[in-house]
């Protein structure tokens, strides 16, 4: 692969990583929705609801960081000759 071919598939790389990114907090999005509406149904109370908000905040981070992490990790192997 030439240097130029590396640069795009590194660019396409981080690309795909947003996507996921965007796909992680879209999750994180549907979940706190759904926690949401428990309390309004008075499923739980609002502790049970902070303590799911902030668990699902911990998932959220931990993923991103992964995706992170494997995106970087991915380009770095692309662009070494």
């Amino acid at each position: 692969l030439t240097q130029e071919r590396r640069k795009q598939l590194a660019k396409s790389v981080g690309q795909i990583g947003e996507h996921h990114r965007v796909a992680v907090r879209l999750v994180r999005q549907q979940a706190n929705d759904q926690i949401k509406s428990h309390l309004r149904d008075k499923k739980i109370s609002e502790d049970e609801e902070k303590d799911a908000l902030k668990k699902v905040q911990d998932l959220t981070n931990q993923y991103i960081e992964k995706v992170g992490e494997l995106q970087k990790k991915k380009e770095a192997e692309i662009l070494e000759i």
